[in-house]
Order: structure tokens, then C-alpha cells, then sequence
């Protein structure tokens, strides 16, 4: 089986297990979270639309894939940034978080709307053939296998909705995976497609997202 094919088999395996655990899976009161998140609205707007492109829009985000990342920030902290996601920002912000106010944020959150972005027409075709088909020559995966025709990525698998989203954030992100500064993703896939990507195709994917709907 040829590597670029991995992502579909892992979702699939990993959609089905997730569908088993979801009765069991702890969640969060949105009402709660959003008395909580007060102290987010500075970067991520008040209804979790950031404002800024350095920031991601996190309104609508799935409540697991939140919830993960949370975690993984608080993580990234309590072990100096071997372990989860190092972000200095983040780690300042998690510091106090209990489980359960990490699980009424991603509730909160997820509850919102994620304002539509916008697509430049000069990456239309490239992009959508980065998105839909990615590169079987180069061995890169379509981003399609995990984030979905509509890039809403899959609640319970812990794909992320990637649609919508800031180019800016996106580069950046994609570009971490690539060097490996961020390496909290599931089995390496990320890091794995990143490696593979040029600037100029991580910039055409980033833009191309944001107006994907």
C-alpha cells in the first residue's frame, strides 16, 4: 500500500473507535463557558472569530479537537515543551484551567459560528487540486482523506475543521509541522504531509482554505 493512502485507513479506524467511546465521553456546559472565556476574547474575538490572523478562529471548532488542544497546550508547559504543544502564549493562559473549564470552553466555543473567509481566484486551481488530490508523485495525501469534501474535518476522529480559517494561521501551522516545532499531531500524519510541501504549495493550501466552503 503506498503511503499517501495511510490517512484514509487510519480514519477509518480511528472514526470507528471514536464512535464506540462517544456515550461515554465527558462534555462541557457551553453556558459555563462562555463566563469563562473572557480572558480568550483578547486573541480570539468574543465569540471565538480572532480578529487577527495570527490567531486562529476557533468558533465552531469541533469540542474535542479544542478540548485536545487545551490540553495539550497545559501539557506543553508542565513538561518544558517535550511533551504536547509548546505555545508561550498558551502556556500562560492554560496554567490554571481544570479539566472540566478546558471542557466548557471547547463546549462554548464550539457552539459559535465560524465567519467565512475568502479564496484569491490566482489559487482556485491549484489549491483545489492540492485539497482534492494532493500529489501522488510526491507521495502527498489529499487533505480531503481527513478534513472532509468541505474541509469540516470529523468530530469524533479529532480532525479539525480547517475551513474558513486564517491563511496566515494555516501557513504558520503547516510550516511548524514541516520543521517540527509542532509534533502533537495523530501518528505524525501532519508532519508527515508538511514535510513533503514546497512554500509556494504551503502558501497556495493556506490561502485556498479560507474560502472553502
Amino acid at each position: 500500500m503506498k503511503k499517501f493512502a495511510l490517512p484514509v485507513m487510519l480514519f477509518l479506524g480511528l472514526a470507528g473507535q471514536a464512535v464506540a467511546a462517544e456515550t461515554t465521553a465527558p462534555v462541557g456546559n457551553a453556558e459555563a463557558g462562555k463566563a469563562k472565556s473572557a480572558t480568550c476574547a483578547a486573541c480570539h474575538g468574543p465569540d471565538g472569530n480572532s480578529p487577527t490572523d495570527m490567531y486562529p478562529k476557533i468558533a465552531g471548532q469541533h469540542a474535542g479537537y479544542i478540548f485536545k488542544q487545551l490540553k495539550e497546550f497545559k501539557l506543553g508547559m508542565t513538561s518544558g515543551g517535550k511533551e504536547g504543544r509548546n505555545n508561550a502564549v498558551m502556556a500562560g493562559m492554560v496554567a490554571a484551567l481544570s479539566e472540566q473549564d478546558m471542557l466548557d470552553l471547547a463546549a462554548f466555543y464550539s457552539s459559535q459560528t465560524m465567519k467565512s473567509g475568502t479564496t484569491p481566484e490566482d489559487v482556485v486551481a491549484a489549491g483545489e487540486k492540492l485539497f482534492r488530490a494532493g500529489d501522488m508523485n510526491r507521495g502527498i495525501a489529499a487533505c480531503i482523506a481527513c478534513h472532509g469534501p468541505r474541509g469540516v474535518g470529523h468530530s469524533l476522529a479529532n480532525f479539525p475543521k480547517i475551513s474558513f480559517q486564517h491563511a496566515a494561521y494555516i501557513k504558520t501551522q503547516l510550516e511548524a509541522f514541516r520543521a517540527g516545532t509542532r509534533a502533537n499531531d495523530m501518528n505524525g500524519m501532519m508532519r508527515d504531509v508538511a514535510k513533503k510541501l514546497t512554500d509556494e504549495d504551503i502558501e497556495t493550501i493556506s490561502k485556498y482554505l479560507g474560502g472553502l466552503h
